[in-house]
């Protein structure tokens, strides 16, 4: 098969008196790129780079992933294994899909910059699609109408992954010697309190509210906004 073919191969159900391809080789090359980009970030992960860790050449890549797009979706589908979907109730509805957002976060933060990979992505691949359909299972049963969870759901993964982008964003500009301010808290403040009250009134009176939060605060908030949301429509 052809890579094509191949990549369209593992977006179908298998077939259990065909022939079984072999995952080792594409598994391998997935494993070489999650490495990289714990090491260095999402942004420095190219067909080049990958190809350098794998000791082979750029071409040979192409023998398993069809283009970057292609790997890129094999990364988050690597990512959604690690995934546990509950059993759908629709007494705790709330409290799972927080829950299934939170294991998402955790698992784009372990790999700098990569929740980048799924903007714009229309995945097929059966892990993303099985987290997808957990999530969508879980608002149906906590009474959501179709149309107002399909599109919960697309929310609740673009804000998860612009999180987590803004995160890896933020700790690599505080790891350059001049970028240490912008997550300092008491410099915030400092140059709010600068600001003529006249005409920032708002932002004078209130700083400490505008830049309170330690840890996931602001996402546990900002989930619980979207939720409670859903739940009053």
């Amino acid at each position: 098969m052809n890579p094509k073919e191949r990549r369209a191969a593992r977006h179908l159900r298998p077939n259990p008196d065909g022939p079984k391809p072999s995952r080792r080789t594409v598994e391998q090359v997935i494993d070489t790129a999650l490495r990289v980009i714990a090491a260095e970030g999402y942004e420095a992960l190219t067909m080049r780079r990958l190809a350098t860790a794998l000791d082979t050449g750029p071409a040979s890549l192409y023998n398993h992933v069809v283009n970057k797009a292609d790997l890129d979706e094999l990364l988050i589908g690597r990512l959604c294994t690690e995934l546990v979907l509950p059993e759908p109730d629709p007494a705790a509805w709330r409290k799972q899909i927080r829950g299934v957002c939170t294991q998402l976060r955790d698992q784009y933060l372990k790999y700098p910059g990569i929740s980048r990979a799924v903007l714009a992505m229309a995945p097929t691949d059966l892990e993303i699609v099985r987290v997808s359909e957990g999530m969508l299972a879980i608002l149906l049963a906590g009474g959501v109408v179709p149309q107002a969870a399909a599109w919960a759901c697309d929310a609740l993964l673009l804000y998860v992954a612009a999180y987590c982008l803004e995160v890896s964003i933020a700790e690599q500009r505080s790891a350059q010697d001049d970028g240490i301010w912008v997550r300092e808290r008491d410099e915030l403040l400092r140059r709010f309190a600068a600001l003529p009250a006249e005409t920032f009134p708002h932002t004078t009176r209130h700083a400490a509210e505008i830049t309170a939060g330690e840890g996931h605060d602001r996402f546990d908030f900002t989930l619980a906004l979207m939720i409670d949301g859903l739940a009053h429509r």
